[in-house]
């Protein structure tokens, strides 16, 4: 009786209070039938009460999520399934579902009446504006009689798990010898006999077009062989993030952190349309995301990797470290001070290519942040160390710089421009 009594609202309280005064009055004045309606008024907020604890307890929701996974700015819809088990059915029903700010304003619902045993589905969209590791939920029911005399607050629904990728955009063409592994044309290397063997040609199948068919090793083989103009690529990519917290500027998704983290994903998405092993590592060199034969060839692996990742506390890159590992690098880089970019240069070897995307994050400061370094001295210290380098801004379009740092891949021939079919 404790507990339901502490659900009553002021509107019970005070009905409570006039039925006890009017029956201390009936009994003072000797009047029955104010006694009576004394007695009605106090049992009318006692039993709202116990009824609206009772479909408290007897209340059930669950919630799903389509998808679980979803890209900044795409929508998610959000199913609650409720269901009454008590003995009577419940009505008065508010509802509010918990959502950080970051996937827009917390949904409400009313039910005016749930039925016994029956499942009530409630369906909102959610729009993210951040990526991030998002937790949708509780969800709060507040129960309530038709005359609002007590109501209870619930919890329900636990929480659910939204995990918002970064926007990923399309992008075109790929640098001259780009998936041989160094930064030699393709065809460099394969005269050379470098790296592992590729099938040029291979034997004839059934449907394989004959103007594809190679006579000169026909004639040497005895056998119907065929030429295969795309071969799998068997190298590796290193893409480096940035993502120190000093290196950026500007808040909410139009820092340059998000636009970098964006272009990395699409960057590495890319390269996976086209059979690259990619490693995502951060500008510490620790991996991110790939480095295994399985990882490094999943999309999901390296857009939940980016979803996940906060900002950086470090002051500098790494020292001392080849940023690629062995492997050709496609960087996308901050604010970094000319000792920092001497020092990623100086750790490359020569022969390898090396591609970078320079922030020219003064461009994204807000009026009271702390002014940014010219992008122009990295990009004379990278060019000067035989480095591509592309400079990004808010208003150029990514593919833009993606096709930027595909011709200026060491003037080692045209950009590549491959489709998939």
């Amino acid at each position: 009786m404790r507990g339901a009594l502490s659900g009553l609202t002021t509107r019970g309280r005070c009905l409570l209070a006039a039925g006890f005064a009017a029956a201390l009055c009936g009994v003072v004045l000797n009047e029955r039938d104010l006694l009576r309606v004394a007695a009605f008024v106090v049992a009318l907020p006692l039993l709202a009460a116990w009824l609206a604890q009772r479909a408290r307890v007897g209340l059930h929701a669950t919630r799903l999520l389509f998808p679980g996974r979803v890209q900044v700015g795409a929508a998610c819809e959000v199913r609650v399934e409720l269901r009454s088990t008590g003995r009577l059915p419940t009505g008065g029903l508010l509802l509010e579902d918990s959502v950080p700010y970051a996937l827009g304003s917390r949904p409400r619902f009313v039910v005016e009446r749930l039925p016994r045993n029956t499942v009530t589905a409630l369906r909102y969209q959610l729009k993210p504006v951040m990526r991030g590791v998002q937790q949708v939920g509780p969800l709060l029911a507040r129960i309530t009689d038709p005359f609002g005399l007590a109501e209870f607050d619930r919890e329900m629904a636990g929480r659910s798990r939204l995990v918002v990728v970064p926007r990923v955009v399309p992008l075109t063409g790929l640098p001259s010898g780009s998936g041989m592994g160094a930064g030699d044309d393709g065809s460099i290397r394969l005269r050379a006999g470098q790296g592992e063997d590729d099938a040029v040609v291979r034997p004839y199948r059934h449907g394989d077009d004959l103007r594809k068919v190679h006579w000169r090793s026909t004639a040497r083989r005895d056998e119907l062989m065929v030429r295969v103009e795309e071969r799998p690529w068997r190298g590796g990519t290193t893409v480096l993030l940035d993502h120190r917290l000093v290196a950026h500027r500007g808040g909410g998704p139009g820092a340059s952190l998000e636009w970098a983290v964006s272009f990395a994903a699409s960057v590495c998405l890319h390269l996976h349309r086209f059979g690259h092993q990619v490693r995502l590592v951060g500008e510490d060199g620790r991996v991110l995301a790939g480095g295994s034969a399985d990882g490094g060839h999943s999309d999901g692996v390296v857009l939940d990797a980016l979803a996940a990742l906060q900002p950086s506390h470090r002051r500098e890159p790494a020292a001392g470290l080849d940023p690629g590992a062995g492997q050709e690098v496609i960087a996308v880089l901050g604010a970094c001070t000319p000792a920092a970019v001497d020092a990623m240069a100086r750790n490359r070897p020569r022969g390898m290519r090396s591609l970078a995307v320079v922030l020219d994050v003064k461009a994204w400061a807000g009026p009271n942040e702390d002014p940014a370094p010219d992008p122009a001295e990295a990009r004379r210290l990278l060019g000067a160390a035989g480095w591509g380098v592309a400079v990004a801004t808010p208003s150029t379009p990514m593919n833009q710089v993606w096709q930027q740092l595909c011709h200026s891949a060491g003037n080692r021939g045209p950009v590549v421009r491959t489709e998939v079919g």
